[in-house]
Order: C-alpha cells, then structure tokens, then sequence
C-alpha cells in the first residue's frame, strides 16, 4: 500500500469520521461540565477541581482490569456499548437542568459514570484501529490521522463551547456532545471489516494477565520511559488547564467566550502538529523529534505564569503557551501512539492500552485533583506559578530516557 492507502480503507476513513466527531463533541464537554457547576451551583475551587478528578479516576481504579477484559474480546461491541451510555448519560444532563432536578452532586455522578464508558471506549479503539489498519507501515499515517481530529477539536471545541454556553448555558450546552456519540455510534455500525476473535485459553486469570500487561510494559525501557513521561504531562496539562480555568474566569474575569477563543486559537498548534509529524518523522530521528516535542509541552505553561500587562497583551501570552504546549503534543502523540503500537503483539494490545491510559488519564486525574486543592490554598495564579516549575523539572529527566535514543519504529515483536 502506498502513503495514500488508508485513504482507500474505507472502514478507517468510517471510524475515523465518528471519532473526529465525537471528539468535538467531547471538547464542548470540557469546557461545559466545569463552567456549569460554576455558573449553576457556585461550585468552589475544591469542587471543580474534584469535579475533572471524577472524569479521569476510573481510569485510575478500571483500566487495568478492562484492558484484560478487552484482550478476550472483540473491541467493537463494547465500543458501541460505550458510547451509548455516554450517549444517554450526556443527554440527561440538559434534561435533569430543563425539570429544575440537576444537582452539582449528581452532576458529579454522572461525569464519574461517564469516565468510566471512557475508559472502556479509549482502552478498545486503541486496540482496535491496528485491526482496522493491518499494515503496521501505516500506524504513523493512522495515528497521525486520528491525532489530527484530535488536534482539530482542540481548534473548534471550545470556541464552540463558549459561544454555546454564552447562548445557552452550560448544561444545555451539553446535549451537542451526546448528539456526537450517537454519530459515532452509527460510524460503528457501518464498519464492515471482521475483527479477529481472541484465541481461547483453557484457563484464564485476570491477575496473572494483568501481570504480563505490566510487565510488557514495564520491562520494555522505551515503553516504560513512555508511560512515566507520559503520567508527568498529562499531570501537568490538567494541572495548568484547570488552574488556568479558575484564575481565567474569577481572577481576570474573562467571559466563556473569551475563554473557548483562548484554548480555540491556541490549539492550532495541535493541528499543525499532528499534520507535519509524518514529513518530520521522515526527515529527522524519531527520538530527537521527541525530545523537543515533549519539552515544548512541558515548558508552554511558564508563558501563562509570565503574562502580565494590558489584557490583550496577557491574552496573547496565554494564547502562545497553550500553542506551545499543543503543538509539542500533536507530534509527541503521533509518536507515543506509533511506537506503543508497533512494539505491542495485538494478543498485548488491550492490555499495554490499559497500562498507558491508567498512567497518563490517572495523572490527569490527580492534576485535576491537584489543581483543586492549591487553587484553594494558594490562589490560582500562585498555583499556576507552582504547576508552571514543576512542569519544567520534568525535561531534565526526557534526556535520561531512552526514547531519545530511538531512530525509527521498531520491529515486530515476536512474542
């Protein structure tokens, strides 16, 4: 197949679709959830923080498990299980708000039981698309692909969420990113390609093939560099994401318009991203690519901590630190994603998934749970400052990881 081949695979360009969709959706969710338990329920720094903790905490508590659970079974049955709950669950939302029933402790319910479809959803798509795909050749031109509507989310969704929660609220707002599930969904049903039924044992033990998922992972030094780096951003971005949504709208008093604008116009960094990692990829070692990507996201937030001045002026620092921090993102994911698969049998994939989205979706749920409780104790631009330093320690440690010592994909694993 050539560059251009999944451009023919017509059940890739389907998925694909559906997840681009549901991705948008998701981003309005992002936004919407927090800005409603603030507007709706005056929720305290605490409670937003706790708020994006219950999002991300299955994943913490359920991944491992479900990654053992997905590696027995076909993947595309419990991906349109789960979008349908996140589907129904969504929608309820606007309703419960509509009857004068919604409360902030059942608004904190549902973005739990939410999380936990997630989890569900992200461990089997990721093991899903190299079945979709089949040429391992292809995994970057795939997870550049999906990067991008990923990266094209972070662009549009929230300037869309703001103007939708500027015109209809925050809970109303939501209903946008059930209807993305429901595309998603019928993206699902359309895939006609077999998936393979995973072969049966005689015997079947959820720990010890647990074990075996964490130890393909954490015997491995360049997976293992991945997952650990990988916990520390993904701590980071939340961190400073939810601190910067606190001191954004109470501190500086910058409307939800303002807000979306912010992250929309930044995220075009994403998008550039995800779109050049092929052509850079192809010109220049893949571990040094790495190395500079990574240290572009973990050094984006000083820029918000350095904002001072007019308020244009620290609107377009914020701007230009979520860029920086977007675009090293685009081209780290395309690469963490290419080399986590092409170094994983598929029998593993399930589970190496589950040990890479319990590290990273587990350090963003602490991030939110961190930002929570120093926005209390410090404010929020003191804990902007805090998050911004210990993000930046971080690079000291993408030169001791064996990752920058990667030249390209590696071969296929033969156990």
């Amino acid at each position: 197949m050539t560059r251009t081949g999944l451009l023919r695979n017509r059940d890739f360009l389907t998925f694909w679709f559906g997840e681009s969709v549901s991705l948008m959706g998701t981003q309005v969710t992002t936004l919407a959830l927090p800005l409603a338990a603030m507007t709706a329920f005056g929720a305290t720094d605490e409670q937003v923080g706790l708020l994006r903790f219950l999002q991300l905490a299955p994943f913490l508590g359920l991944a491992l498990l479900i990654g053992v659970w997905t590696d027995r079974l076909r993947r595309r049955p419990l991906m349109l299980g789960a979008n349908l709950a996140r589907m129904i669950l969504l929608a309820l939302v606007p309703v419960l708000y509509w009857l004068d029933a919604l409360t902030l402790g059942l608004l904190l319910g549902i973005a739990c039981v939410v999380g936990i479809a997630s989890v569900l959803f992200d461990v089997s798509w990721m093991s899903f698309v190299p079945a979709l795909v089949r040429d391992r050749e292809h995994y970057v031109e795939a997870s550049a692909k999906l990067s991008a509507s990923s990266s094209a989310a972070d662009v549009a969704g929230p300037g869309l969420a703001g103007a939708l929660v500027t015109a209809v609220g925050a809970p109303m707002a939501l209903i946008v990113n059930a209807c993305s599930y429901a595309v998603s969904l019928v993206s699902l049903l359309l895939i006609r390609t077999p998936e393979p039924r995973p072969e049966p044992a005689e015997r079947r033990d959820a720990l010890a093939e647990l074990r075996a998922g964490l130890r393909w992972v954490f015997g491995d030094p360049v997976l293992r560099a991945l997952a650990l780096i990988g916990f520390c951003c993904n701590f980071s971005m939340v961190t400073v994401w939810t601190m910067f949504l606190l001191y954004g709208s109470r501190d500086l008093h910058l409307t939800p318009a303002t807000l979306g604008a912010v992250f929309a116009t930044a995220s075009v960094g994403g998008l550039i991203g995800a779109l050049l990692s092929g052509r850079i990829l192809r010109r220049f070692p893949l571990g040094r690519v790495y190395l500079v990507a990574q240290s572009a996201l973990l050094l984006g937030p000083t820029l918000i901590v350095a904002a001072t001045g007019p308020a244009p002026v620290m609107v377009g620092m914020f701007v230009a630190s979520f860029f920086v921090t977007y675009l090293g993102l685009g081209v780290a994911g395309v690469i963490i994603v290419s080399l986590r698969q092409a170094a994983t049998p598929q029998s593993m994939m399930g589970r190496m998934t589950a040990v890479f989205r319990t590290l990273l979706f587990g350090g963003g749920a602490l991030g939110g749970l961190a930002a929570g409780l120093l926005a209390g104790w410090l404010g929020a631009y003191g804990a902007l400052t805090v998050a911004a330093a210990g993000s930046a320690a971080v690079v000291g440690a993408l030169f001791l990881s064996p990752v920058i010592k990667v030249r390209s994909l590696p071969a296929v694993p033969t156990r």
